[in-house]
């Protein structure tokens, strides 16, 4: 399985945070009117797991006593895995940053409109939980096992709804594990291993259709500003979506410690040079401006691969969050849009 050594490895979206807001996991847009509303109750969800159902988490139990109707989501990754179950959230946490034009993010509009189903109803989340907008959608569920609620947050949200959070630390959860919480907590079970093995099945597909890129080793940086450099571990999630298309990790980056709770390490500019082994460099960017700043470092313009310009990179929002987190909807849509930009990298790298 593609998951990683560590069943539960330290969440990614954190490290995130810390790159000057390249992946906002907190929402500051207003709440989006779109999709069902209080009074739009779906049908049930169909359920081959046996209720009442407990999950356990860090900040308290949920006990699902029966086959939840109303599904609210929060975080990331939930409601994509909870629509590849054929659930359609009545309300989920917005992420103004990565969505496209039409306010949600492009591979969630996409898959409700291709299954012909009204958009959920979007609300703040975040530090900022918009707990008034939860209550008006009167749900059964709350699914945040990938997240960063506080425990004063997953009180709250209980008194409305059992609440699914994350197994051990925020932004905690594995993408494998994720999707076996979320499948128990609907009901589901046995189709877990379904979208897991889906998911594994598109990474192996792509690893054959490309058989050249396992010879080409690479780093996902990041930095959080003018003179900082920093190197997500193999086991992060936006790091496990590359692997997964077939490219090796530097070895170099088993060699850095941990910023604790990031799956992260920040090396700082001046160690830079240790990435002169990798073929490509991965990384984003919030915007063209910050770009030119970054590479008009010369430590940074030093290192091979951005001399070469073998650098794999985007400021497109949506796809910067897309190719960051792993599911059954962002997996298809990634994948695509990686291999060109990889392939020109490569030829780049070459010369």
């Amino acid at each position: 399985m593609l998951g990683t050594p560590r069943r539960r490895a330290r969440r990614t979206a954190l490290a995130a945070t810390l790159v000057a807001g390249a992946l906002a996991l907190t929402a500051c847009a207003s709440s989006t009117d779109a999709g069902a509303s209080a009074d739009e109750t779906p049908a049930p969800v169909a359920a081959d797991g046996s209720f009442p159902v407990t999950i356990d988490s860090a900040l308290g139990e949920a006990v699902i006593e029966k086959a939840p109707e109303r599904v609210v989501t929060l975080g990331m990754g939930s409601a994509e895995t909870a629509i590849a179950l054929g659930v359609t959230p009545v309300g989920i946490e917005e992420y103004p940053w990565g969505s496209d034009d039409t306010g949600y993010l492009p591979w969630i509009h996409e898959a409700l409109e291709a299954e012909g189903e009204s958009l959920p109803v979007q609300f703040t989340g975040g530090t900022e939980i918009d707990v008034d907008a939860i209550l008006e959608l009167e749900p059964d569920l709350i699914l945040a096992p990938w997240s960063g609620i506080t425990q004063d947050q997953f009180d709250i949200l209980t008194d409305i709804a059992p609440t699914v959070a994350y197994p051990d630390l925020p932004w905690s959860i594995n993408w494998d594990e994720q999707i076996e919480t979320i499948a128990t907590a609907l009901g589901q079970p046995d189709a877990a291993q379904e979208l897991i093995d889906g998911i594994e099945d598109q990474f192996a597909d792509s690893k054959e259709a490309h058989p050249e890129y396992a010879d080409v080793t690479f780093s996902y940086v990041y930095t959080t500003g003018p003179g900082s450099l920093g190197v997500f571990l193999p086991d992060e999630q936006r790091v496990a979506m590359v692997r997964g298309l077939g490219l090796t990790v530097d070895p170099v980056a088993e060699t850095f410690d941990e910023t604790e709770g990031t799956d992260s390490a920040l090396i700082g500019l001046e160690n830079a040079d240790k990435l002169a082994g990798s073929d490509l460099l991965f990384t984003f960017y919030s915007d063209e401006q910050t770009r030119q700043e970054i590479e008009a470092q010369p430590l940074y313009a030093a290192i091979p691969a951005i001399a070469k310009g073998a650098l794999v990179t985007s400021s497109d929002q949506p796809f910067v969050t897309g190719s960051s987190i792993i599911n059954p909807l962002t997996v298809p849509w990634a994948l695509d849009r990686y291999v060109p930009m990889i392939d020109a990298a490569i030829a780049k790298s070459a010369q």
